[in-house]
This record gives C-alpha cells, structure tokens and sequence, in this order.
C-alpha cells in the first residue's frame, strides 16, 4: 500500500520557520521525483518546490526561491522543506507528491504526479 505522510506544519509569526517532513513509503517509485505543492487563486495547487532524488536537481516558486529548501534523506525515503522567512501569504495547506515527472521542466505541474499525501496546514500570522 503507497503511504505518502505529510507531518511538521503548525502556526508561526511572520519571519519564522518550519521544517516540513515527507515520508513515502509502500512502492518502488520508477520516478525519483517529489515535490510540495499549496493551493492558489486561480489553480487548485500550485508547485512550491521540486527535488530529483537521484541526482539532486532542485526546482522551486519564484515566491519561495531563497526562502525555501528542498533536501532528501535517502537511507529514511524521506523530503524535507525547510521554510524561512515565513510570510503571512505563505498560509495554506502543503501537500508532498510522489512519483512526479521525468523532465525537470514539468516539475510544478501536478498532473505529471501519481501519488499525494493528506497534506499538512502552515500558518502565518502578522
């Protein structure tokens, strides 16, 4: 059974930080892509950010681009989003995606993506 488990968001002021956690588990994935995604106006989710498990390439938002990491713990399966300078726009629901797209230049779209957690609230107060 494919388990994808978003954990570690809470609620934090403005200029602060959160380390999201997710944990894929039950399949071997053929694509080594996973990715974080919020909702949007306009789109029902958007990418926030991207890592190629394998080889390390890392896509991200131009709103998140030197505020959020992406990292990858292969011995625990495991991405991570290392979110700072938090801003009260960043408050949404973060969902992991699993199994993503073969080509980096798709990575931000969540149709190329099979498998999704529950997802994990963020909120940010001014």
């Amino acid at each position: 059974q494919v388990q994808v488990a978003e954990s570690g968001g809470g609620s934090v002021q403005a200029g602060g930080s959160l380390r999201l956690s997710c944990a894929a588990s039950g399949y071997t994935f053929s694509r080594d892509c996973m990715g974080w995604f919020r909702p949007a106006p306009g789109q029902e989710r958007e990418g926030v950010a991207a890592i190629y498990t394998r080889g390390g390439s890392t896509y991200y938002a131009d709103a998140v681009q030197g505020r959020f990491t992406i990292s990858h713990d292969n011995a625990k399966n495991t991405v991570y989003l290392k979110m700072n300078s938090l801003k009260p726009e960043d408050t949404a629901v973060y969902y992991c995606a699993a199994d993503g797209p073969y080509y980096g230049a798709n990575w931000y779209q969540k149709e190329h993506y099979n498998y999704w957690g529950q997802g994990t609230q963020v909120t940010v107060s001014s």
